[in-house]
């Protein structure tokens, strides 16, 4: 993409993740030895901002972080730095803990995991709309981050900026997230939780009566489905691909849909554009970490052979 690239503010929570590979879960009251360990940064938004720089994209990261002292936070922050992340918004409090995950992989790519997230940390105030909106294109949050992130939301769609969440658990019906954003992506077991539908494409159906916004569903190697202008489905299909681990491939996915989305407007673009991408991290181990350098989407895209 020629010129300036776009500014993505990121908005979420970042985690330390130890992931372990494992040949199976280990049953309960059981364990199992890992064939291989790795330390790396996660979180919903904070891979997708990862993603974003990797893509080509400005990408400014926006929540709460633990304690200045703790280590979790001085590694996630060196991790960030390394990819080219801003993180001067970033708001670190005082005696909490910055989230901690365990991952256990199996050679499927399966994933199974356990986090801790201090409860405290939402109750953070993010800096100023003037200091978090400039010279942004578009505002990628986690749903789940409501609590902290809404005002913000709703300032970023005023000034005519597109809002793009990522759906990381079901929402509520009364959550202004719903109704603030330009575009949700869900997944599919979300979207079906979130309109009380059995069927991804009329639980779609059934939340386009409550909010403006674009929506989608991201079904893994089913590819995605999603309501076009004129409310009729259609489906975007997933590249096939011998997946190793599919951690962070959705936050994956929401960056890389944010980042063309902001390039160009055009979700259909965005859409094949972002599971391109999604697919060949999945094909690395290394969460987040693994997205793939835009020069790697472009090739793949250029390569990939429709099936006939």
């Amino acid at each position: 993409m020629a010129g300036i690239a776009p500014r993505i503010l990121c908005i979420g929570i970042p985690v330390r993740d130890l992931i372990f590979r494992v040949e199976a879960v280990p049953e309960r009251g059981s364990k199992a030895n890992a064939s291989h360990l790795a330390e790396i940064c996660g979180g919903n938004a904070l891979n997708a901002a990862i993603a974003i720089a990797r893509l080509g994209g400005r990408v400014a990261f926006a929540g709460p972080m633990g304690d200045a002292q703790e280590t979790s936070s001085r590694f996630i922050l060196e991790l960030m730095a390394a990819d080219g992340v801003d993180t001067t918004h970033i708001v670190r409090m005082p005696g909490l803990m910055t989230p901690v995950s365990a991952i256990m992989i199996e050679p499927s790519g399966e994933r199974t995991l356990t986090i801790y997230r201090d409860p405290a940390l939402w109750r953070v105030r993010l800096p100023e709309a003037d200091e978090l909106l400039a010279d942004c294109r578009a505002v990628l949050v986690e749903s789940r981050c409501a609590p902290f992130c809404t005002e913000i939301c709703l300032e970023a769609r005023r000034r005519g900026i597109a809002v793009i969440v990522g759906v990381d658990r079901a929402m509520a019906l009364t959550d202004r997230l719903l109704t603030d954003a330009s575009h949700l992506l869900f997944a599919s077991g979300q979207v079906q939780e979130t309109a009380d539908v059995a069927d991804d494409g009329e639980a779609l159906k059934r939340l386009s009566g409550l909010t403006p916004a674009f929506l989608a569903a991201t079904r893994g190697p089913r590819g995605t489905i999603w309501l076009n202008e004129a409310g009729a489905l259609e489906e975007t299909a997933a590249f096939p691909v011998q997946a190793v681990d599919t951690l962070g491939a959705g936050d994956v996915f929401h960056g890389a849909f944010t980042l063309r989305l902001a390039q160009t407007g055009d979700v259909r673009e965005a859409l094949r554009f972002a599971a391109a991408a999604a697919a060949l991290k999945c094909t690395r181990h290394g969460g987040g970490l693994a997205a793939p350098q835009l020069i790697e989407v472009e090739e793949f895209l250029r390569s990939y052979q429709e099936p006939a």
